[in-house]
């Protein structure tokens, strides 16, 4: 079957005028020959254009373009949500978002266990009567646990093959939601303001962090597990109404209850992830979750990133573990005062090639923290601008932290890439058209 490839991007000729207006003129994809869908300002049905990114390799990504009438649902409600998704069988499905759905509308309290009781979890499990030596157990951890599987159970929502969600106008989106790409293939998900998922029942490791404890959470706004060619584009993924700024502390330790926005993991390949905004979260995107699971990521975990902006990130934008991951014309904000801890991670047997960014760094931002040391993996940092002046990364990185050289040449070059803007330009072209609402 002909396809018309359509992509958000605009050319070089439209910028300014696109900029001004907030929208994303729809280009020709460079391969697309014309079918009814030519000329269609559908979200639904546009497909990603040939040649963007590692989910156009091979057979593309369509998502639920070719759905029947029957198989597209316009949802209001969680509950709608989930039965679309699970309505039809195989058949390709567009679902549209209308307006804020809310995974948890009735709070954290309809998840509760019977019997649990916050209060008396941290009297149990406080370090002055557990100590640090042994992970909990008991009454308490274990209704815990029921209630964390109660949760589990109701803000799941899994994504089948050859499905396309999309936002309808400009305040679309899901609220506490965990969208669970699994073992599927052709998926894509646009136009959506995503607040990440809140974990009602951390749980409480006093044998985490150098054995001083931790609070650790579940649940990513977004999780590619073993699944291929995933388009997410001009989504909005944030904390939200709940930033960790107003979580509690116990035992001296933040009360963490968020995870990632966007996960890549256990084998997930072919994904592109471009003109989204994320913004105000920690543990942003982890591609790769374990130095052990070469087995399930060698050869995998192929992401291309690019023209998304990131703001108020702390960590992981991204933290790279055996994946080929190609992340360009993406615009980097560190605010004055915010937390940070790195952009990108360095992981076991990665090979990033970061080029053509830029960062704005507000001032006493230490430029070498950009890069972040885990293991031994050479990467490419080319053409990266730090405040609108280019910056040798790797070198300014090896410079302030000795400790933790890196090797330059990941040993790939890219050649998915549809453009690729001057990185002083990124700034203005990314901060108007990054994110939901944006994309027409």
């Amino acid at each position: 079957m002909n396809t018309q490839n359509w992509h958000g991007h605009a050319t070089r000729t439209t910028v300014r005028s696109v900029a001004l207006t907030g929208c994303v003129a729809l280009v020709l994809g460079v391969t697309g020959t014309a079918t009814a869908h030519a000329g269609s300002r559908d979200l639904g049905r546009q497909v990603l254009a040939a040649g963007d990114g590692w989910a156009s390799e091979g057979t593309g990504t369509t998502g639920g373009s070719a759905a029947d009438a029957a198989h597209v649902y316009t949802v209001t409600t969680w509950k709608e949500f989930r039965a679309a998704l699970a309505d039809g069988g195989t058949a390709p499905r567009i679902i549209k978002v209308k307006g804020m759905i809310d995974a948890v509308s009735e709070g954290c309290d309809a998840f509760a266990a019977e019997g649990y009781d916050f209060q008396r979890y941290l009297a149990d499990y406080d370090p002055a009567v557990w100590g640090h030596d042994k992970p909990v157990s008991g009454e308490q951890e274990d209704l815990r646990a029921a209630s964390a599987a109660n949760q589990d159970k109701a803000i799941k929502a899994n994504i089948p093959a050859d499905t396309t969600i999309v936002g309808v106008g400009r305040n679309s989106g899901i609220l506490g939601g965990s969208l669970q790409i699994r073992g599927v293939d052709n998926v894509i998900i646009r136009n959506l303001t995503i607040e990440a998922p809140v974990d009602c029942f951390p749980q409480w490791d006093p044998t985490d962090d150098n054995g001083t404890g931790a609070w650790n959470s579940e649940y990513d706004g977004v999780v590619v597990y073993g699944s291929t060619h995933v388009w997410i584009d001009h989504n909005t993924l944030t904390d939200g109404r709940h930033p960790d700024s107003a979580l509690p502390s116990y035992f001296g330790k933040v009360y963490q209850q968020h995870d990632g926005l966007v996960d890549v993991v256990r084998g997930g390949d072919l994904v592109t992830v471009s003109w989204n905004s994320f913004k105000d979260h920690d543990k942003t995107m982890l591609i790769g979750n374990s130095d052990s699971a070469g087995a399930t990521d060698t050869g995998k975990l192929r992401v291309t990133l690019h023209h998304n902006r990131f703001e108020g990130i702390v960590e992981r934008a991204p933290r790279v573990r055996f994946g080929q991951v190609d992340s360009y014309n993406n615009h980097f904000v560190v605010t004055k005062g915010q937390k940070f801890g790195y952009v990108f991670g360095i992981g076991a047997h990665s090979r990033l090639h970061a080029t053509h960014n830029a960062f704005s760094l507000a001032p006493g931002v230490s430029t070498g923290k950009v890069l972040k040391k885990w293991s031994e993996a050479p990467l490419t940092a080319e053409h990266n601008y730090v405040n609108g002046k280019p910056t040798d990364l790797i070198a300014v990185h090896n410079a302030e932290i000795p400790a933790e050289t890196l090797q330059s040449g990941a040993g790939w070059t890219p050649t998915l890439r549809t453009r690729v803007d001057h990185p002083r330009a990124v700034p203005g072209i990314v901060d108007h058209r990054a994110g939901a609402g944006r994309v027409c």
